[in-house]
């Protein structure tokens, strides 16, 4: 999969799509797609990469508590007797 780097605005190959789906993975191995010979690989922020569209990436990929409402904390519950 192809992400665009937010800084420079190169493509980006993503080299383990695990990775990219995985919220508890900050760091991805990727490697520039500039030029003809193809680039070392590297490792990228997750939160430095969009899509080429520009959008951002979804919030259930940089996330692991993203399907909870945001502001709140599932630790500090009370129940009502």
């Amino acid at each position: 999969m192809l992400l665009q780097d937010k800084q420079n605005g190169n493509l980006v190959e993503i080299l383990d799509i695990k990775q990219l789906f995985d919220p508890t993975k900050n760091i991805l191995k990727g490697q520039y797609q500039a030029g003809e010979e193809e680039q070392d690989p590297e490792e990228f922020e997750k939160q430095s990469l969009i899509f080429p569209s520009g959008e951002e990436l979804p919030r259930c990929w940089l996330d692991a508590n993203y399907n909870q409402p945001v502001g709140s904390d599932s630790c500090s519950q009370t129940s009502s007797t």
